[in-house]
């Protein structure tokens, strides 16, 4: 496996377990087994090696947002945005210790805005990508024509976003059941 690899993984396990905040480099480089310096080599700071984390080694959030434009008007709908939803709650789930952390701090804070700006990347970005797709599958005469497609990412993503957290404090319906549940409810 190569380096930058074993560092994500490591970073991906000490950041879930401890949060950005409680992290530090040199418990990261000690978890993939190298120096300080090596895991350097790879990532400029710690806040791009949780960028990477979050793009790498998290649910596959962003690629399954990036597939939704070639899917308009493939299978079922509601199956696909079951399948997004159930994607989104571990992603959110699981990059709660990573977000509270960022929250946490301004500096964090502003260099993680700073770089995904630089990226074309953000949190807006998810309920941008599931508008445009619902966009696609009204034009393709599958979706209501008179929905808030704007409103219907937020609330879907929103209910996601709620469930990861919730269940962080108590236990709730699993998280396929949640995100069915969820996509039933739409006015679609």
């Amino acid at each position: 496996m190569a380096t930058r690899d074993v560092i994500l993984d490591a970073a991906a396990k000490v950041l879930r377990t401890h949060g950005l905040a409680n992290a530090t480099t040199r418990e990261i480089a000690r978890a993939a087994g190298f120096s300080e310096a090596t895991l350097y080599k790879h990532f400029r700071d710690k806040v791009d090696l949780m960028v990477a984390v979050l793009h790498e080694r998290g649910p596959q959030f962003i690629p399954i947002l990036q597939t939704l434009p070639a899917r308009a008007g493939e299978g079922d709908l509601r199956e696909t945005l079951t399948e997004l939803a159930t994607v989104a709650i571990g992603f959110y789930r699981d990059g709660f210790p990573m977000f509270a952390s960022i929250f946490s701090d301004p500096a964090i804070l502003g260099a993680h805005r700073d770089q995904l700006r630089a990226q074309n990347l953000g949190p807006h970005r998810a309920n941008d990508a599931l508008a445009d797709y619902l966009r696609a599958e009204r034009d393709l005469g599958r979706v209501r024509p008179d929905a808030d497609l704007v409103a219907v990412a937020a609330l879907l993503l929103g209910a996601c976003f709620q469930h990861a957290f919730i269940t962080n404090f108590a236990d709730r319906r699993a998280d396929a059941e949640a995100a069915r549940g969820f996509v039933a409810e739409l006015r679609l």
